[in-house]
């Protein structure tokens, strides 16, 4: 998959997964109450970012995460420093 976006320094580019629509006892969640995952994909490195990798599912967190749309699709920048961990 091409990403239109390089990230620069220590950003990561990333594609959070979607949001649970339906609970454990199988309940439909409205999408407007649904919690934002905090959980994403990442499909491009800065050269300043260690450890993680394009491929990597990460969990993250921080508010100074920058959603954008480029070509109907939705991307996140998120700073190493919001990374958390790495999903194994």
């Amino acid at each position: 998959m091409s990403v239109p976006i390089q990230p620069l320094a220590d950003f990561v580019v990333a594609k959070a997964e979607a949001a649970e629509s339906k609970t454990a006892s199988g309940l439909y969640i409205p999408e407007k109450a649904a919690e934002k995952p905090k959980i994403a994909t990442v499909l491009a490195v800065g050269p300043g970012v260690k450890e993680i990798k394009a491929g990597d599912k990460i969990v993250y967190g921080g508010y100074s995460n920058d959603e954008i749309k480029l070509s109907g699709e939705e991307y996140l920048l998120i700073k190493q420093e919001n990374v958390y961990g790495i999903v194994k």
